[in-house]
């Protein structure tokens, strides 16, 4: 699929420009795959994909525990889309296949 692969992704928060690395494959709907930042390496968790639409989640602990819930197109080499911040409200990211 269209995701499958590995991002550079760029998430806008509060504090600033956080960058990790999505490495991810789909099947059948499905999205699995590891999301690794400043945070470590998490699972992502509820991952779908649906078309060029994908969806999934992260469990950080650093630089607070909080759920960040990501919804994105891909379009080709690029990524772009929302993230839930958990309290803090919702923000964009962008990415790109590495």
């Amino acid at each position: 699929m269209a995701i499958d692969g590995k991002w550079d992704l760029t998430i806008q928060t509060p504090v600033g420009e956080r960058m990790s690395t999505l490495d991810v494959s789909s099947s059948g709907g499905k999205l699995i795959g590891k999301q690794t930042g400043d945070q470590g390496t998490q699972d992502i968790e509820n991952g779908a994909i649906d078309g060029d639409e994908a969806r999934w989640s992260i469990d950080i602990v650093v630089p607070m525990p909080m759920t960040l819930t990501f919804t994105g197109t891909v379009s080709g080499d690029t990524m772009a889309g929302t993230v839930q911040l958990g309290a803090f409200g919702e923000s964009t990211f962008s990415g790109a296949r590495a």
